[in-house]
């Protein structure tokens, strides 16, 4: 599904100085991804982000109040890190052998035995701790607290928190440069945030033009580029080196999670309509429109596998949407007990 014509019509003239390739219709080929294997995973609870583990291969899926780990050649539950309250991420520190996920409602990060999973600490972060990373140029885990408006760096070794930072708006996704910044959308301003994670500071940040309620962000670490995506059903794409929009591509609707793959220069926004949109980087400030992969309705977030350049996304059935209520004014649709999937996708 692509934006209206006057949505399109504005980013495209807000990045006149870039403009995007001409945009293609939905294709089959180069990258015609598709769904190659459906495994039930089951269980309760809603979801968030989808987390490889490259180096144990498995996957780490926020599931409430825990997290699985799936290994994603069989569907096999591996085990599980209990305890959470709103469950949103996990972050992999290898170097230290632990593992942290975060637990938004009770504004708390689980720290755990990367081989074990055994839990070994919970450590105190802010409102809403949600998504969450390890960066190893600085050797700290930093999580972004939503409803805080901040990020909390932590000690990866002993579980202490370092310091914090006031991101001056809602973080959703971040990722690290590997070269000493870290980037994160907020959600509520449109922008991006750049941060110094030794210093502990913003040092910059622009708008995302044309682009609404950034959620996930993806980045080709060899460009400098942040690919951002939006609810206004945008991927809104950055120069991180000067700091500005440079293009836009249209996407699907309600999306939450975004990747990028170095190897086939393709980049992805999960949509919770049941759509994954592919992007193909032509160059540093070309891009254009590939295709869209079909998925599953409230498929809307994921993760990419480089090694094999599969994706993988979570969903589960819904049932009737509540009636709204004063106290729920949007409900959500319920969900079909024990229909909860792990989706992959392959070329």
């Amino acid at each position: 599904m692509t934006p209206s014509s006057h949505l399109t019509t504005f980013v495209l003239a807000a990045i006149a100085a870039a403009p995007l390739a001409p945009l293609t219709a939905q294709t089959t080929a180069p990258a015609g991804y598709h769904v190659t294997r459906d495994f039930k995973l089951g269980g309760e609870g809603r979801w968030d982000y989808v987390t490889l583990d490259s180096v144990g291969h498995r996957l780490f899926i926020a599931r409430q109040t825990r997290v699985m780990v799936v290994d994603p050649e069989t569907g096999k539950l591996l085990g599980e890190i209990p305890g959470l309250n709103g469950a949103h991420g996990t972050a992999l520190a290898y170097p230290a052998g632990h593992g942290f996920a975060t637990s938004g409602h009770d504004s708390s990060v689980t720290m755990f035995d990367l081989q074990s999973l055994k839990v070994l600490a919970r450590i105190k972060a802010a409102d809403d701790a949600d998504a969450v990373l390890y960066d190893p140029a600085s050797e700290r885990v930093f999580t972004f607290n939503g409803d805080a408006g901040s990020s909390t760096a932590i000690d990866p070794r002993s579980g202490k928190v370092i310091g914090s930072i006031d991101l001056g708006g809602k973080p959703e996704f971040g990722v690290a440069s590997g070269s000493g910044r870290l980037y994160v959308n907020l959600e509520d301003k449109g922008e991006i945030a750049e941060i110094d994670p030794v210093k502990l500071q913003v040092i910059r940040r622009w708008p995302l033009q044309g682009c609404e309620e950034p959620s996930g962000l993806a980045m080709d670490r060899a460009h400098g580029l942040l690919f951002s995506v939006c609810h206004s059903k945008v991927m809104a794409i950055s120069d991180a080196r000067v700091g500005r929009t440079i293009a836009a591509v249209p996407i699907g609707g309600g999306v939450d999670g975004a990747a990028f793959d170095p190897g086939t220069g393709l980049a992805f926004a999960s949509n919770g309509e049941g759509s994954i949109t592919i992007v193909h980087e032509d160059s540093p400030t070309t891009f254009h429109l590939v295709s869209t992969a079909t998925t599953r309705r409230g498929a809307r977030t994921m993760t990419l596998d480089p090694r094999t350049h599969r994706l993988y996304t979570v969903t589960a059935d819904f049932g009737a949407t509540p009636a709204p209520t004063d106290s729920e004014p949007h409900p959500r649709p319920s969900l079909v007990p024990d229909t909860f999937s792990l989706l992959e996708l392959d070329r």
